[in-house]
């Protein structure tokens, strides 16, 4: 991906999820080696918080909708929640508010285990809101895969 072909192939996919992997990988070490020290109220509700205000109500919405189209606000939503900017700014609102504390760690591990592990990133609105192949991106697929040589070809059929 670079800043004219706004895209990831199955490979730099995987290489991005690796980088957030090791981030997860870091916070968990980090939080774990520090249990005694954690305030474990503000742990689980740092770390359930930004699913409860962006990703539940609109995964309901979603379903109630028959899996088709929903309001744009909850992609908003789950945006704005799982951006790392956000959960900076209330690392740095906690921190000047009751000072640094070992729970914050929740908040990198949420994103990145999210992005890691389940490969979820911020939602754009052309897509369905729960993840599902969409018809241009399988057109692009196949295109890209006949450009490419044929054992490129194959990884890429493999992943996706």
């Amino acid at each position: 991906m670079d800043t004219k072909n706004l895209f990831m192939t199955p490979a730099t996919a995987w290489l991005v999820r690796a980088e957030y992997g090791l981030g997860l990988v870091v916070s968990a070490v980090l939080f774990f080696t520090h249990l005694d020290e954690i305030n474990w109220w503000a742990a689980v509700g740092l770390f359930l918080y930004i699913d409860l205000i962006g990703y539940i109500p609109g995964a309901i919405a979603f379903r109630r909708a028959g899996h088709g189209d929903i309001h744009k606000g909850f992609y908003v939503a789950y945006n704005v929640m799982h951006s790392l900017v956000t959960q900076g700014l209330v690392v740095l609102a906690w921190i000047w508010l009751w000072g640094p504390e070992w729970a914050l760690l929740a908040l990198p591990i949420h994103l990145f285990g999210d992005r890691a592990l389940f490969g979820n990133f911020l939602k754009p609105f052309g897509l369905r809101f729960e993840p599902e192949t969409h018809r241009a991106y399988r057109r692009f697929r196949s295109e890209y895969a006949a450009a490419t040589s044929p054992s490129d070809a194959a990884s890429l059929r493999t992943v996706v």
